[in-house]
C-alpha cells in the first residue's frame, strides 16, 4: 500500500494563497502520475491538476491560471493563488500508474476560503 501524506491546508480570505504538499516515496514520484482532487459535499469529485511521469500538467478549467502543480523526488505540491470561496473543499493527493486511473489517495487536507 503506497502512502501519500498531505499537508498545508488551512483557512484564508478570498484572493489569498496556500501551498499544499504531498509526501510520497521516490519510487512513486518518478514512476507514477500524481495529482490533486477535491470534493465538495453533494458534488462529484473534481480532478484539479495532474502531473505525469514526463511532466505534463493538465488543469481543471476552474483553476487554470491560478493553481500550479509540481513534483520532485519527495512528492508533489499544489501552489494555489487568487483563491475563491468556491475553492473551499478537502483536497486529496493521488497517485496512479496512469493519469486516467488513480489507485492511491491520501487522507485529505481541508482548504477553506472566506469571502
Amino acid at each position: 500500500q503506497e502512502q501519500l501524506v498531505e499537508s498545508g491546508g488551512g483557512s484564508v480570505e478570498a484572493g489569498g494563497s496556500l501551498r499544499l504538499s504531498c509526501a510520497a516515496s521516490r519510487d512513486i514520484t518518478i514512476r507514477y502520475c500524481m495529482g490533486w482532487f477535491r470534493q465538495v459535499p453533494g458534488k462529484e469529485r473534481e480532478k484539479v491538476a495532474t502531473i505525469s511521469d514526463i511532466g505534463k500538467t493538465p488543469y481543471s478549467d476552474s483553476v487554470k491560471g491560478n493553481f500550479t502543480i509540481s513534483k520532485d523526488n519527495r512528492g508533489t505540491t499544489l501552489q494555489m493563488t487568487n483563491l475563491k470561496p468556491e475553492d473551499t473543499a478537502p483536497y486529496f493527493c493521488a497517485a496512479g500508474h496512469s493519469c486516467l486511473a488513480f489507485g492511491y489517495f491520501g487522507q485529505g487536507t481541508q482548504v477553506t476560503v472566506s469571502s
